[in-house]
C-alpha cells in the first residue's frame, strides 16, 4: 500500500528569523486556537462497501455569527463559532444532501444550497436546525454537465452559478434571477477549457504522467478590486498532486485569462496531500481562507479529508496560499491579521518521522513503522482490537514535546452512514528510560468520534519515549495511520543545500528533474519556485536528493530555491536557480 509518489514527507516548522514567516501575534500561546490537518472532524462512514470515512469537495460560509461547513456524502453539515470546534448537524430536509459536491451562497437573511445532478435549490434562516425549504428552483444546466455546481452573488446584487467535472467538458457559468426561483438568465458561456499540453498540473496521473487530460472541476469565483477570480480542480481527487488553479476577468461570465502561478492551493507532500476542489471564504475579521479535499484513496478512491488553508492575496493581486506546513499545527486568528506574513504556524518541528517503533502486535502488511512514517496511505494495525495493544517510539533523545497528533486508521472495521460513529479510548504515556511511564493524554472516558485529535500540551514535556494504548475493545484493529510529535528536536541545525541542479526536459517542458548533493544532518528538503523572481511562493518536500516533477506551465519561465531541514530547523538557500 506505500505510495510511490516521490513527493512526500514532513518538514518542521521554519524558525521566524529563516522563513520570512511568524506566529500570530507575540502574546502567550493560547493553546485553543490551534489546529492541524486534516480538520478533526467526526467523517461519517459512506453507505455502500467498502467501509471507509469520507468527506471532499466542501464549501463554507460565515452566516448569523456562525461557519457552516457543507461536505459530499456527510449525511448533514457542521457549525463552528470560530473555525476550531465543529457540531454536526444531521440533516434530512435537504433532499440531495447526498449528492457530491455541495454549494451554499449567503444572500440576504438566508443560507441556499444545491448539490450535484439536480437543480434542486434549498433554503434555511436557521440552519442550526434541520428545516430546509425546497424553493422551486427553475434553473436548468445548459450546455454540457450537471455537476459541482458553485454560486456567486455579486456585489451589484446579480446571482451567477458555475459548474463542471469532466475531462473533456469544460466549465460553464450563467447569471439566474434568484427573484424568479433562480430561472437562468442568457446564454450559460464556456469560461474554462482543458488546456492539459500548456499546464503540467492538470495532465492526469499521480505525478501528472499518464500523458492524458485529467478532470478540470469544482469552480468557486471570488471578488476582489474589481476582478473575478475563477478557480477550478485538477486533475484528480484521487492523487496527491490535486489543487486548484486560478483564471481572471473584468467580467463575471469572462473571458478569463489563466494565470501563470496556477496552481494556488498545492500540497503533494506532507503527511496527507491534496488542496483541490475547494472553496475560498472570508472568516468574521475579513481573512481569506481555502477549505479543500485532501486524498487518502486506499480503500476506495473517494477516501477522503478536509484541510483548511490560509490565503493571502498579494500586491500582485493574485492569489497565494500556505499548505505545505498546515499538517503541523498553526493557529486560527482571533482578529484580521496579515496572512502574507502571520501565517499562524507555531513552528513547531516534527520529532517522531522515522524513529525507532514497536507494538504489541502488528498484522503482516500494516508495519509498526507505518504509524510514523508520515503518509496517510500507509497505516500501522495491531492483530486485534482488544484493549491493551500499544505502539511505541523512541525519539532517540531526551526532546521536547509541544503536541501530538493522533489519527486513527479504523483497521477492520464494518461501519456505514448508519452506525457511523466510532469513538477510541486509549492512553499516552510518556517516559524518560523506556521503563517508568507518565500519562499525558487520558482519553479513557472518550465518548467522542475524533478520528484526527491534535493534543496541545498546556505544559511541554522533555520526554525521549511516547506509548499510545488502547483501553476500549473495538470491532475492527487498533490502528493508526501515524502518531506524530511536534515539538524541539535540541539538536544542530542543517547545512544549506549544495549543486542544486535543475533539468528542463526539452521534448517535454512541464517536465523537470532536480538534483543536489544530501546534506548532512539534513531529514529532507523543500523545493520552491515561483514565475516571478519576487513571488517564490509554491513549495513540497521531498526526502532524497533528487526528483522529477511534471506539474509545470510548458511556456512559463520559474525561479527555484531549495532549503534543507531536520527536526531541530531549516536552513534556507540563497541561490535562486531560472529556467527559462
Amino acid at each position: 500500500m506505500k505510495s510511490n509518489y516521490l513527493i512526500i514527507g514532513t518538514l518542521l516548522l521554519i524558525f521566524c528569523s529563516l522563513s520570512g514567516c511568524s506566529p500570530i501575534g507575540k502574546q502567550k500561546t493560547d493553546t485553543s486556537r490551534i489546529i492541524a490537518n486534516p480538520l478533526n472532524l467526526n467523517y461519517r462512514f459512506h453507505p455502500d462497501e467498502p467501509s471507509r470515512r469520507e468527506a471532499a469537495d466542501p464549501v463554507l460560509e460565515y452566516f448569523k455569527g456562525k461557519y457552516y461547513l457543507f461536505a459530499s456524502k456527510s449525511g448533514g453539515y457542521w457549525s463552528s463559532p470560530d473555525l476550531i470546534d465543529w457540531t454536526y448537524i444531521p440533516c434530512k430536509t435537504i433532499t440531495t444532501i447526498e449528492h457530491y459536491a455541495p454549494a451554499i451562497m449567503v444572500m440576504d437573511d438566508a443560507i441556499y444550497f444545491m448539490s450535484s445532478s439536480d437543480p434542486k435549490i434549498f433554503k434555511s434562516t436557521n440552519p442550526d436546525m434541520d428545516n430546509w425549504e425546497d424553493i422551486g428552483s427553475e434553473f436548468e444546466f445548459q450546455i454540457a454537465g450537471s455537476v459541482d455546481p458553485a454560486f456567486f452573488l455579486d456585489d451589484d446584487g446579480k446571482v451567477y452559478i458555475y459548474w463542471g467535472c469532466s475531462d473533456k467538458d469544460p466549465i460553464i457559468g450563467v447569471e439566474v434571477d434568484p427573484k424568479n426561483k433562480f430561472k437562468v438568465v442568457g446564454e450559460a458561456k464556456v469560461l474554462i477549457e482543458h488546456n492539459p499540453d500548456k499546464y503540467g498540473w492538470e495532465v492526469k496521473g499521480p505525478n501528472n504522467n499518464l500523458n492524458k487530460a485529467g478532470y478540470n472541476e469544482g469552480p468557486c469565483i471570488i471578488k476582489y478590486k474589481g476582478k473575478y477570480y475563477l478557480q477550478y480542480a485538477a486533475p484528480g481527487t484521487e492523487v496527491r498532486v490535486y489543487g486548484d488553479g486560478l483564471y481572471i476577468s473584468d467580467n463575471p461570465l469572462g473571458p478569463y485569462t489563466y494565470v501563470e502561478s496556477s496552481p494556488f492551493s498545492f500540497k503533494p507532500g506532507g503527511f496527507i496531500g491534496g488542496a483541490g476542489h475547494g472553496h475560498t471564504f472570508k472568516d468574521k475579521y475579513g481573512n481569506y481562507w481555502h477549505v479543500a479535499t485532501m486524498k487518502i484513496s486506499q480503500r476506495h478512491m473517494f477516501e477522503r479529508r478536509l484541510g483548511l488553508f490560509p490565503i493571502y492575496i498579494s500586491n500582485d493581486d493574485n492569489l497565494y496560499s500556505h499548505t505545505v506546513f498546515t499538517d503541523y499545527p498553526f493557529m486560527i486568528p482571533d482578529r484580521k491579521v496579515n496572512m502574507e506574513k502571520e501565517t499562524g504556524y507555531m513552528n513547531w518541528n516534527m520529532l517522531s518521522h522515522g524513529k525507532p517503533a514497536s507494538s504489541s502486535s502488528a498484522l503482516l502488511d500494516y508495519k509498526v513503522e507505518y504509524a510514523n512514517d508520515e503518509q496517510v496511505e500507509t497505516w500501522w494495525a495491531a492483530e486485534t482490537g482488544n484493549a491493551g495493544e500499544w505502539w511505541q517510539t523512541d525519539l532517540g533523545k531526551t526532546v521536547e514535546v509541544k503536541a501530538l497528533q493522533v489519527n486513527f486508521a479504523d483497521h477492520d472495521f464494518t461501519n456505514k452512514a448508519e452506525n457511523s460513529y466510532v469513538y477510541y479510548q486509549y492512553k499516552v504515556e510518556a517516559s524518560n528510560d523506556g521503563n517508568n511511564w507518565k500519562v499525558i493524554v487520558d482519553q479513557t472516558q472518550n465518548k467522542k468520534d475524533a478520528p484526527h485529535e491534535l493534543f496541545v500540551l498546556e505544559n511541554p514535556i522533555e520526554t525521549r519515549f511516547l506509548r499510545i494504548t488502547n483501553t476500549k475493545d473495538l470491532l475492527g484493529k487498533f490502528s493508526l495511520y501515524d502518531f506524530r510529535v511536534f515539538g524541539h528536536g535540541k539538536g544542530g541545525l542543517p547545512r544549506e543545500v549544495t549543486n542544486f541542479t535543475i533539468h528542463r526536459n526539452p521534448e517535454d517542458r512541464r517536465m523537470m528533474n532536480f538534483s543536489w548533493t544530501a546534506q548532512e544532518n539534513a531529514s529532507g528538503y523543500i523545493i520552491r519556485w515561483g514565475v516571478k523572481k519576487d513571488k517564490i511562493k509554491n513549495e513540497t518536500m521531498v526526502y532524497d536528493n533528487q526528483c522529477e516533477l511534471r506539474f509545470f506551465n510548458r511556456d512559463s519561465e520559474y525561479y527555484f530555491t531549495i532549503d534543507s531541514f531536520n527536526e531541530n530547523g531549516v536552513i534556507q538557500g540563497k541561490e535562486i536557480v531560472h529556467i527559462k
